[in-house]
């Protein structure tokens, strides 16, 4: 079993990162094998709805990132968690921008695959952070997995989330409940016959 860690900030060695740790080792602890992908600080591509990902496979733009990530997930990935700092109340937006890109061409591969969020801040903004990283799972058959409280933890200069106890369990029993169910899960469920419904005809 293999999960993907995807940290969101610019900051490779930051309080997301510290967060996503603590996750990852404790995954790893319960026999799950992890990864963990930084975006770093270079300008991320939004999508732009072309289409070109359902004709190639892959998305059109070419930028290393989103290619490490698609590795990952066409090797067979079997759960996701996806780290961010919170700015202006919400997830870093290159995380989202590449976010976009990756659930538009790669959302068929990541079904049913169980996934997590996990969000980093000051002082306020962490749920709605959270709320809006969840979305992507919800919208693509992905079970959403659940801690103790809210995956969030509070620290601004790098270190800081350490000390954030009561962060750092959540984190923890985030992971041991990501093992739980990655252990437990067999099969699909069945599946209707997509169905789209457009307000103008």
């Amino acid at each position: 079993m293999k999960v993907l860690l995807i940290n969101g900030s610019p900051r490779t060695k930051g309080n997301t990162m510290r967060a996503l740790t603590e996750v990852a080792n404790t995954l790893n602890a319960e026999g799950v094998e992890t990864q963990i992908v930084s975006i770093g600080k270079k300008a991320m591509q939004g999508c732009i709805a072309c289409g070109m990902c359902g004709r190639i496979g892959k998305c059109t733009f070419n930028d290393d990132v989103y290619y490490q990530i698609m590795r990952c997930v066409k090797d067979g990935i079997d759960g996701l968690v996806v780290g961010s700092p919170v700015y202006y109340g919400g997830p870093n937006g290159s995380l989202c921008a590449l976010l976009d890109r990756v659930f538009y061409s790669l959302g068929a591969d990541l079904q049913f695959k169980p996934a997590a969020s996990v969000v980093v801040c000051r002082r306020g903004g962490a749920s709605a952070a959270f709320d809006r990283l969840n979305k992507y799972y919800t919208m693509m058959n992905m079970p959403v997995v659940s801690s103790q409280y809210w995956n969030m933890a509070y620290g601004q200069q790098p270190g800081q989330a350490e000390q954030d106890e009561e962060g750092m369990q959540t984190m923890r029993t985030l992971a041991r409940n990501m093992a739980w169910m990655l252990k437990g899960m067999k099969g699909r469920p069945e599946q209707e016959l997509r169905v789209y419904t457009n307000f103008i005809r």
